[in-house]
């Protein structure tokens, strides 16, 4: 079953994104979103982590999510996408459940 996981927390303050790639299985999509955009930084001690799970897992991050923050796609891990909102109602769509990781 593919799902997509959404995180919202940064990871420097929660371990959500850490419990989602534990459980996330191949095939499957990681959405950052709110804070978890933190997690799509290049340069922070999460770099490796999230480029390491991007062999098995799409990672998006939410680019008005992302603007907000005052980032912009240059600042982002390469193999990142970016969304928009209708973009993320393109991937709930997509995937069969969505799994929120608060």
């Amino acid at each position: 079953m593919s799902i997509l996981h959404t995180v919202n927390k940064s990871p420097f303050e929660k371990n959500s994104l850490e419990s989602c790639l534990r459980y996330a299985k191949n095939g499957s999509a990681v959405l950052l979103i709110e804070d978890g955009i933190y997690a799509a930084l290049a340069g922070t001690t999460f770099e490796n982590t999230v480029a390491t799970a991007m062999s098995e897992l799409d990672f998006y991050c939410l680019a008005p999510d992302m603007k907000a923050r005052g980032f912009s796609s240059s600042s982002m891990i390469d193999g990142i996408k970016l969304v928009d909102y209708a973009g993320f109602v393109d991937l709930t769509v997509e995937y069969e459940k969505v799994q929120a990781w608060l």
